[in-house]
């Protein structure tokens, strides 16, 4: 008989724990790095000090999931009859095993999903709550955190799991959770920007297909709900949104409380907002342009009077990348194919033409290229999601998706309670020779 999912798992667990186990007992004490000062004041960026073996940054090549290229991700996950990107619930699959299903493996996934879809009434009656006007994260982070009732792993943890069970309990609340957010996602769109009834699931289609009949969108909208969604699942366990995942559930906070703190810290302008401000920048650059495509010399001097005035070109450069995202070119490709002719993409296939030759000439950026965020608000435009609110949404269905996967692992390895350390300004002036100059200003 094949083996499900979570067959699967547990041995890659049982399999995967003495390593963590050696690490801890025999190299504790081993240094990984130095923190300096400007990592402690700066939000810890580039401190070595969290681990996951889901995903990898590598800053020339982009993202990897399960040490695999985005590029290798879909072109080896099983797809959909007819469709160009990969189921998701495969990509689920291979984050939590580091292998790719084969066809009967990822339907397993996609029948449990659809098994667990069905949300409860009181989640909708919350939903319909929120006075008009209410952010749709706000709406989304509170469904989800309403769903707490709902927690496998509150019920067996009170009656006395074991902790080498945690994440058995963790992963049905896990499936649960993914299998319900296309569904809570689309019911408060309607809600906000359609008023119309809401379009009931489609048991015979996967996630993203019927993400996409959900939203009363026509093909190829599925594939971009598959292709933003895989996109968008992981990154790391450092920014924003996954730390906040794993910090809080490292208190032994449910998936449902952890991941509506995750949606919260998606919802910053820092983080999950950037694709609609790149977008509503383009609209703005469309205005003054008088709705007409530049030429490329038009384009470059608007370019260059952007920088030239102190603003910054939104879409290009990335914290950590120095070449273009992956998950930009992977979008590129879907327009090249599906929307040439659209003028907000014209207006970005320009802007990828010119934009990096002159941040170069600039010197300032340290990396010239575009990121996934240049990218993913003209397609959703296109396709008649118009809303620059909801974006975000789609970003925190997506991203859920990497997180629910590392709070698994990090329960079946035992990881602890997180808790750095601080210290203060006085502390660190000492360490960088300063104290004997705050001594004789303080007197």
């Amino acid at each position: 008989m094949k083996k499900t999912l979570k067959q699967t798992l547990s041995k890659k667990i049982e399999e995967h724990r003495p390593r963590t186990k050696k690490l801890l007992e025999e190299y504790g004490d081993v240094v990984v790095g130095n923190v300096t000062i400007s990592q402690v004041i700066g939000g810890m960026r580039g401190l070595k000090s969290l681990v996951t073996d889901i995903s990898y940054l590598d800053p020339e090549e982009g993202i990897r999931y399960r040490g695999y290229t985005l590029k290798e991700v879909i072109k080896s996950l099983p797809k959909p009859k007819g469709a160009e990107m990969p189921y998701v619930e495969g990509l689920f699959y291979l984050l939590l095993t580091g292998d790719f299903p084969n066809q009967e493996e990822v339907m397993q996934v996609v029948d449990e999903f659809s098994k667990r879809r069905i949300v409860p009434r009181y989640v909708y009656e919350v939903i319909d709550s929120f006075p008009c006007c209410s952010h749709p994260m706000a709406i989304f982070s509170t469904a989800i955190l309403t769903l707490n009732r709902e927690s496998v792993f509150n019920r067996q943890y009170h009656a006395g799991l074991s902790k080498k069970d945690y994440w058995e309990a963790t992963y049905e609340d896990a499936l649960n959770l993914l299998a319900k957010l296309p569904e809570i996602a689309s019911y408060i769109y309607n809600k906000l920007y359609r008023q119309g009834p809401r379009i009931q699931s489609n048991p015979h289609l996967d996630m993203g297909g019927n993400f996409a009949h959900m939203m009363g969108i026509q093909n190829p909208y599925d594939d971009v709900s598959r292709l933003h969604f895989i996109i968008h699942s992981d990154h790391e366990s450092g920014n924003v949104s996954a730390h906040t995942g794993h910090l809080v559930a490292s208190s032994l906070s449910d998936i449902y409380l952890s991941i509506s703190a995750m949606i919260n810290g998606l919802a910053g302008p820092l983080h999950g907002l950037a694709n609609q401000e790149v977008l509503r920048w383009l609209q703005e650059v469309m205005d003054k342009m008088g709705d007409r495509v530049p030429t490329e010399e038009e384009m470059q001097q608007f370019v260059w009077d952007t920088l030239n005035s102190g603003q910054v070109i939104p879409g290009f450069g990335h914290a950590v990348l120095r070449k273009t995202d992956p998950r930009y070119m992977l979008q590129r490709e879907f327009s090249l194919n599906h929307l040439s002719e659209d003028p907000i993409f014209k207006y970005a296939d320009l802007l990828y033409k010119v934009v990096p030759p002159i941040l170069k000439e600039h010197g300032k950026a340290k990396n010239p290229w575009p990121n996934v965020d240049a990218q993913s608000g003209v397609i959703q435009w296109h396709y008649g999601v118009t809303e620059y609110d909801f974006y975000t949404v789609l970003f925190g269905i997506g991203r859920s998706i990497g997180i629910c996967a590392n709070i698994i692992w990090d329960r079946a390895l035992g990881y602890p309670l997180e808790r750095p350390k601080s210290i203060t300004t006085e502390m660190l002036e000492k360490i960088a020779g300063l104290k004997d100059v705050v001594e004789t200003e303080k007197h």
